[in-house]
């Protein structure tokens, strides 16, 4: 990524930061309170060191699967946690050293969830929510990953306090985005996210977009697979 390229996103990252969204999210999506208090301790802190920080806390996990091989070890034992950032400043330093799509093994899964949820079906804040699934070529996934990583640390997505995170499933023959929220029931938020997530993305019309409820994905044991809504 060139260097002017960086300071133009890092510097939308900062504006958006300190925006409100046009759409305030429901009041069922609230963050609880101790997360609002050590929220605010922390940007105080950190605009006290002459940070920028971001409205929420990140952080970056990773899994890697050897293809064709069968293990004992439990998805949740598979997830590694790479780095967490709570500033524009420390997302730099970190997204900068992270390997880019195409260079990545497959199959291979890289989430960008927030603090304090982990990317599982079965997590709590996950376990009643869903994603939304876009399926790419393996040329241009990294673009649109990108994209979306900003749009999510910058909070530039409607409904922001619906989303939990965002994975990124490098595949033999495509790469898969999906963006997580907490509410699969709330189908005005849902349809909401998608827009969003089409505004902001740039998508072209060919794009199709797939929805599935996590907890139809613990019936059938698959993210991807037999999907419930297309728009």
């Amino acid at each position: 990524m060139e260097l002017v390229a960086e300071k133009k996103e890092q510097e939308s990252i900062n504006s958006n930061n300190n925006t409100t969204n046009t759409q305030p999210p429901p009041a069922a999506y609230s963050v609880p309170a101790d997360r609002e208090i050590e929220d605010r301790e922390r940007i105080a802190l950190d605009l006290k060191a002459g940070l920028h920080p971001l409205k929420h806390k990140f952080v970056f996990w990773y899994t890697r699967r050897t293809p064709g091989v069968r293990t004992q070890t439990s998805y949740e034992d598979n997830i590694k946690k790479i780095i967490e950032f709570s500033t524009v400043e420390s997302f730099w330093v970190c997204y900068c050293h992270l390997a880019r799509p195409l260079t990545m093994p497959s199959p291979t899964d890289l989430h960008l969830f927030k603090e304090g949820i982990r990317p599982l079906w079965e997590d709590s804040a996950n376990c009643n929510g869903g994603k939304w699934i876009i399926r790419f070529k393996k040329s241009v996934s990294g673009r649109f990953w990108e994209d979306l990583v900003l749009a999510l640390v910058g909070d530039q997505l409607d409904y922001g306090d619906n989303i939990c995170g965002a994975v990124l499933s490098i595949r033999f023959n495509e790469d898969i985005l999906s963006v997580w929220n907490r509410n699969a029931s709330d189908h005005q938020a849902v349809m909401a996210l998608r827009d969003a997530i089409k505004r902001h993305l740039k998508l072209p019309h060919s794009y199709v977009m797939e929805y599935k409820p996590h907890d139809a994905s613990l019936r059938d044991n698959s993210s991807y697979r037999n999907t419930w809504l297309r728009g």
